[in-house]
């Protein structure tokens, strides 16, 4: 079997659950590493830094691009997003599964850089729903909300490029569904293929 993790990321509209969801998907398993990205924009109530998000400002963030630092960095809503590069290749190089929770923009640099990854999208039930959780977290402004919305109309149109598509109707559901998706994955034949050849090999 592969000794090494394998890439998950995982895209969608803001509001349709995404944290929540990763959340129940590593309460669940074991080997699974959710990646902490790094962000420029406002802590929200509840948020830690170094659990939500390492919160940095605009100087270090863009000084720590510059430095390739980051797998993957975009601008989305006005706020800078990145994933840091070091803490994802140790636990990958150590057989640890590794997800990333990221913006579309940024899912498309790592696709380029790593098509061996594996892409998922979440989707919500209906962008009626979504207007809703938007508007429910009270955590944004009306037009904010509609920004959010106009973009994850375009986010949405992205989705083919992604391999699989999880509709989070349920957060357990849903959580289910991308644990699932990542077993098979690990199964495929060419992830594996070093070990039937040592196989032949010891046979001979």
């Amino acid at each position: 079997m592969s000794e090494r993790g394998l890439l998950v990321v995982v895209s969608g509209p803001s509001g349709v659950g995404k944290g929540t969801v990763m959340k129940e998907l590593v309460r669940k398993n074991d080997g699974i590493y959710l990646s902490v990205s790094a962000t420029t924009r406002e802590k929200r109530e509840g948020e830690a830094d170094g659990v939500n998000y390492h919160f940095m400002s605009e100087e270090d963030f863009i000084k720590t691009r510059e430095e390739n630092g980051f797998i993957e960095s975009a601008c989305f809503c006005g706020n800078y997003y990145g994933t840091p590069k070091k803490e994802v290749f140790a636990r990958l190089d150590a057989g640890i599964n590794v997800v990333l929770e990221i913006e579309v923009q940024g899912a498309m640099k790592v696709r380029s850089e790593y098509p061996e990854g594996v892409y998922i999208f979440m989707a919500p039930p209906s962008m009626s729903e979504l207007r809703s959780r938007l508007e429910n977290r009270k955590t944004e402004s009306r037009d904010k909300v509609e920004e959010r919305l106009k973009t994850a109309v375009w986010e949405m149109g992205v989705a083919r490029k992604y391999n699989y598509l999880v509709i989070n109707d349920s957060v357990v559901a849903a959580a289910e569904r991308i644990s699932s998706i990542i077993t098979a994955e690990a199964l495929r034949m060419e992830r594996n293929f070093e070990f039937i050849k040592k196989n032949i090999a010891e046979d001979r």
